[in-house]
């Protein structure tokens, strides 16, 4: 599942400490970058262009896959909860097809299907509920099957095999979709060295304001802000339950279903 409440309270601070530390790292280049210039200031250019041009185009292009990568995972996550919700439903409507005295078991154990994956949602991050809530929501699903399967073989119309049970599949198969996909991120490796580039960039910013006499706040500053911020958000699109990016309102749609089933 997700990471845990503290792991991802420390992701989303690193963006929140890459702002002074950005600073602390311009400062830095600035006054290496000066005592370069004293002492060889043809030698202090040479070079400096080829070097920038090639991490910057690194970082850029390291920062626009992460981006695109984690947002694309983010709709991915969406669309499944939807699909997902569809699925639910779909299922709950053909279990009319059964045998009515067989009707008031199965849905009892979909409501509690139901409910389970409402409490999985304000759960996540929390590992052993979370795994526990899981293999219950296993367990409702073998008993849902057990009796729309018996219920199926004992009923001679053929729709309510070829309708029921495959609506039912579908349900099942999405739920393992749905949250195999909230364990699907990023390599850390690849978040760690976007942070060491961000560095080294902010090192070869600082030495190229290094001929100016004064500091240039407001460039320091807007640099450190916009490598911090996008940084926050490609975190945030990652692991969207703790941050300012949510799925509430595609788990509202699990909410929504509950109450059209009485």
């Amino acid at each position: 599942m997700e990471l845990s409440m503290h792991e991802t309270y420390l992701i989303l601070l690193i963006p929140c400490l890459l702002f002074p530390l950005t600073l602390i790292l311009m400062e830095v280049g600035r006054r290496w970058g000066r005592r370069r210039f004293a002492i060889d200031p043809e030698g202090a250019r040479a070079g400096s262009s080829a070097v920038e041009g090639a991490v910057f185009a690194l970082f850029g292009l390291l920062i626009a896959f992460t981006f695109t990568s984690a947002a694309s995972r983010y709709e991915t996550r969406r669309d499944l909860i939807v699909q997902h919700a569809n699925a639910i439903g779909t299922a709950w409507l053909r279990l009319d097809l059964l045998p009515t005295e067989v009707q008031p078991l199965l849905r009892q154990d979909l409501r509690l299907y139901v409910d389970e994956i409402i409490e999985v949602q304000q759960q996540t991050g929390e590992g052993k509920s979370v795994d526990q809530s899981l293999a219950y929501l296993g367990k409702l699903q073998a008993e849902i099957w057990k009796g729309a399967e018996t219920a199926a073989s004992r009923d001679s119309r053929p729709q309510v095999s070829t309708l029921v049970l495959p609506a039912l599949n579908e349900m099942f198969d999405l739920t393992t979709s749905r949250y195999a996909a909230t364990r699907f991120h990023t390599s850390m490796v690849i978040f760690w060295f976007l942070i060491f580039l961000s560095g080294i960039a902010s090192l070869l910013v600082g030495y190229a304001m290094a001929p100016a006499r004064q500091r240039n706040w407001l460039q320091m500053i807007l640099f450190a802000f916009l490598i911090s911020l996008t940084l926050y958000v490609i975190f945030d699109f990652e692991y969207p339950r703790h941050g300012l990016i949510r799925l509430g309102n595609a788990d509202q749609l699990y909410l929504e279903l509950r109450q059209t089933m009485p």
